[in-house]
């Protein structure tokens, strides 16, 4: 098992902050092909829906700016994209702001990874969350996000598995086995408390049991459950093992309640500074 169709999603040059660089490296590594899609959103809703008297009507087609726009876009990525030593493709898409992520969906379904700038880092606008929680949710693609300066060295990974037994979790670990083959070191941590069941007696050794068929070995830690939000647990454990890179379930918890309350999803997408791979 390997990835062979990455995607990454641009509405500009200000959301990639690298992304397009580690894409491109990760498809040459891995010998995949690279698709871009490059987007045109329309920000301005009323740009592309109208009230009328009896409700509300599509108008004929985006604004000019956008289309302005994703033209620019598609120009500098081709420069970028042309001189590199891997298969790609580019795509050109237009859609108002509020159809963003269907415009995204249909391409990510297939494809195996979506490549992705944080989704709720400061510098990055909503576009970025719709795209990711569009792969996650409609397409059921795995994301791999990646903090603005970080490294995807797959010669020398050290992967860190958060642990908690959901089907998010356990989905999030079977769409990494191509990187946990390639990793030199795998960490299992549980936060204390998280597990529920039988596997409450022996935290992540069931986990570690289907990891060792595989011929992968893994080191198992139990977590202290402090007042921490669990993202800030895990993401000290990893500056502690130097771990670069995580994987984690997406959004255990609705995303409306992650939304309203917080969660361990949100808290990873806004502040993480190592990649992490998620599966919801």
């Amino acid at each position: 098992m390997s990835y062979k169709s990455l995607l990454t999603v641009l509405t500009g040059p200000a959301n990639d902050h690298g992304v397009l660089d580690t894409a491109i490296d990760l498809a040459r590594v891995l010998d995949a092909h690279l698709d871009v899609l490059a987007v045109g959103v329309d920000r301005t809703a009323m740009d592309a829906m109208a009230f009328s008297g009896v409700g509300i009507v599509g108008l004929a087609g985006p604004p000019d700016h956008a289309q302005t726009e994703v033209d620019a876009l598609a120009t500098s990525l081709r420069a970028r994209l042309s001189p590199e030593d891997i298969r790609w493709s580019l795509d050109v898409a237009l859609a108002p702001a509020v159809a963003l992520g269907a415009a995204v969906a249909p391409r990510a379904r297939y494809s195996d990874l979506l490549i992705s700038p944080l989704p709720l880092a400061p510098q990055h606008g909503e576009d970025t969350e719709t795209v990711v929680e569009s792969a996650l949710f409609a397409a059921h693609l795995p994301v791999l996000l990646l903090p603005q300066g970080a490294e995807m060295n797959l010669a020398r990974l050290n992967l860190l598995i958060a642990w908690n037994g959901s089907d998010q979790a356990m989905r999030a670990v079977r769409a990494a086995l191509p990187l946990l083959h390639a990793a030199h070191k795998i960490g299992i941590a549980v936060v204390a408390g998280s597990l529920a069941g039988p596997e409450r007696s022996d935290p992540g050794g069931a986990l570690a049991q289907m990891l060792s068929r595989r011929g992968l070995h893994a080191n198992i830690a139990v977590l202290a459950q402090t007042g921490d939000a669990k993202a800030d647990i895990l993401l000290h454990h990893a500056r502690e093992i130097g771990a670069n890179c995580l994987v984690m379930g997406a959004y255990g918890h609705s995303r409306l309640r992650e939304s309203l309350l917080g969660g361990a999803t949100r808290d990873m997408m806004a502040r993480t500074s190592v990649p992490v791979l998620m599966a919801h």
